[in-house]
């Protein structure tokens, strides 16, 4: 049987981890403690002997500063990186940047928890009147990317992220770990949890 070196990783602590806000696209960096995470991380890996090849990240910044900061705790800063949208956070359309606390009051707890745990419930889609619309599809990270701005996604379930992550997964990253590569994937809890339902069937 074939052996594939992979390591897939959630990033450091964001910013807005603390105040138990629903961030997704939001670009946040990485908070005091998830700048020790990733340091600790990194000299964890060190520890084992882990030696990459490639790192793959989304183009959020706490995605792509959490493999900086474990690839300069290796002393593998030389190591490219090759960062897309698609292993992005999930979308959380018209929630981002709701306290979840105070989602639960509104829409009720079993709501909520649908709307985070559940596989193909879509939360409500963001519109250009929410407050960081303008935030997330003016920046410039998504006018570069694979598709059209427009054709981004509004809002996201976890089937929503595994159906725009397959494609990156098998026509970029899979080639590289057939090639023997030993890769990082430095993503998100969503993106981490859509590629693992796939990986592990």
């Amino acid at each position: 049987m074939a052996k594939y070196r992979l390591v897939l990783l959630r990033h450091g602590e964001g910013a807005w981890t603390k105040e138990n806000r629903f961030c997704s696209w939001v670009d946040q960096k990485l908070s005091s403690d998830g700048i020790k995470e990733a340091q600790n991380c990194g000299k964890h890996l060190k520890a084992l002997g882990f030696q990459f090849d490639l790192v793959f990240t989304s183009v959020l910044s706490r995605s792509i500063q959490t493999a900086w900061l474990i690839l300069q705790e290796m002393g593998q800063e030389w190591v490219p990186i090759q960062s897309s949208w698609r292993l992005n956070e999930r979308h959380y359309g018209a929630l981002i940047g709701l306290n979840r606390a105070e989602m639960a009051l509104n829409h009720g707890e079993e709501q909520v928890k649908i709307w985070r745990r559940s596989y193909d419930v879509t939360p409500p889609p963001i519109s250009e009147s929410h407050p960081y619309y303008a935030e997330i599809y003016n920046d410039r990270r998504y006018k570069c990317g694979d598709v059209p701005q427009e054709s981004l996604p509004k809002a996201e379930s976890l089937k929503d992220v595994l159906d725009r992550l397959l494609p990156y997964w098998n026509e970029k990253i899979v080639p590289e770990l057939k090639s023997g590569k030993m890769i990082l994937i430095s993503a998100h809890g969503n993106s981490s949890r859509a590629l693992l339902k796939h990986v592990e069937g």
